[in-house]
């Protein structure tokens, strides 16, 4: 069973698109493993530099809908290279600015690149697979996070003590001029969408790309905010984003600002090892979550916020001690690895016939949490200090639990399949 299903699923593809995924996350969480190094040779605080985290996902949520409404009718692949292309130039002038107003700029346009990537990426996994494996082709298109979680931060702030924080970025760039070429060779093409079509006809299979498309279709001829409106209208899809909403905001007020975290308790010279403990315990989520989504969505989601709550005190009473740091951070990498697939997949599934406008609607908010993650992390920072972050991680995360818990029916389900099937009579 096991040898029949990797083999139907398209590998060479779904693996570029992971990559895909690697260069976005990585140009978006990079900072977090530099902070220090980069305020330093930019002149500015620390919190101001975290705002570079914030300039990212602002530039991802204010440009993700009517980017990809804008570009519904083209070429999918071509879509893809633009926005990877897209990167290479931003990471290429972050490397090479020395002025902190360039830099913030370059990370805006870093952050429009990712809107595009975003609103394309899951969707186009979905595509290439065959029927009843979506789950695991998002599943390998989104390992691209852990993998820049566990490789990408590490090896980046590596390079940021044993050389430049500079270096790191211009390695990516390389990296992404060798991907535009891995995604014109191996990934198949796929339409763009036509105005009041929906693409084959079939909500299977879809994911975000298709679902833009079709919701520019539906936006040509009823209003542009008719389809993101259905969508808030279908039970389940409202908790899956508010849970969404609180689970980013709360993972990315610390992690921007865990270098400087782990720097004020003394134990700043380990950052890259704490961050690759994270990034590997992140690894092993993904698989796990791969492996059980489709029988164990909601236990997973669940679980998930109750390991980072527990890492986040582990770090409020306990950030002195070096084992207990590592301790928090494998725990805090199981529960955050494999949150982008359980909840793309938990908002595609609870949207049914509105699976498109609803994962719009969670690009657009996981970025305006990340957004705000990096700001208010930053307050916090400046007003109370770094032991706040972790409380204030604990207080984010108890009423996305209750939600999570209180959606057994509509959005996190124990089977898959079950909140798809009842929707409709909402």
């Amino acid at each position: 069973m096991t040898t029949r299903t990797r083999s139907a699923l398209p590998l060479s593809a779904l693996l570029s698109l992971a990559t895909a995924v690697f260069i976005t996350c990585l140009t978006e969480i990079l900072p977090a493993g530099l902070l220090p190094a980069m305020s330093r040779d930019l002149g500015v605080g620390e919190s101001a530099m975290g705002q570079s985290v914030t300039v990212f996902a602002i530039g991802t949520a204010v440009t993700a809908i009517p980017l990809t409404t804008a570009t519904a009718g083209w070429p999918r692949k071509r879509l893809l290279l633009v926005s990877m292309a897209g990167f290479c130039v931003a990471n290429t002038v972050t490397a090479l600015s020395g002025d902190y107003p360039l830099t913030m700029v370059a990370r805006f346009v870093a952050g429009v690149a990712a809107g595009l990537a975003w609103a394309l990426l899951a969707g186009y996994a979905r595509r290439l697979a065959p029927a009843g494996l979506e789950g695991r082709a998002i599943a390998v298109a989104m390992s691209g996070i852990p993998v820049a979680l566990s490789i990408g931060v590490p090896a980046g702030t590596y390079l940021g003590k044993a050389a430049d924080w500079r270096i790191a970025f211009l390695v990516m760039s390389g990296l992404t001029v060798l991907l535009l070429g891995w995604i014109t060779l191996a990934v198949p093409e796929r339409p763009g969408e036509e105005p009041g079509l929906s693409g084959d006809g079939s909500t299977q299979g879809v994911g975000r790309e298709e679902g833009a498309g079709r919701e520019d279709g539906a936006g040509r001829e009823d209003g542009a905010a008719a389809p993101l409106l259905g969508a808030l209208r279908v039970p389940g899809v409202v908790p899956v984003l508010f849970v969404t909403s609180a689970y980013v905001l709360a993972h990315t007020i610390l992690y921007t600002y865990i270098s400087t975290f782990l720097d004020r308790v003394g134990l700043g010279g380990r950052t890259d090892l704490v961050l690759l403990a994270f990034g590997v315990a992140s690894l092993l989520s993904v698989w796990t979550v791969g492996a059980r989504i489709h029988r164990a969505l909601r236990a997973l989601t669940l679980g998930g916020v109750l390991l980072i709550g527990t890492a986040a005190f582990l770090l409020g009473v306990g950030a002195h001690q070096p084992v207990l740091v590592y301790v928090a951070a494998v725990l805090w990498g199981l529960g955050w690895g494999g949150a982008p697939s359980l909840l793309q997949t938990a908002v595609g599934e609870a949207g049914g016939e509105h699976a498109d406008a609803a994962q719009v609607l969670l690009v657009t908010l996981w970025n305006v949490a990340t957004a705000a993650g990096g700001l208010v992390g930053g307050l916090l920072l400046d007003l109370l200090g770094t032991h706040a972050l972790p409380w204030t991680v604990l207080v984010l995360l108890a009423p996305a639990f209750a939600a999570t818990f209180a959606a057994r029916t509509h959005g996190f389900p124990a089977a898959m399949g079950t909140s798809r099937e009842v929707a409709p009579q909402g």
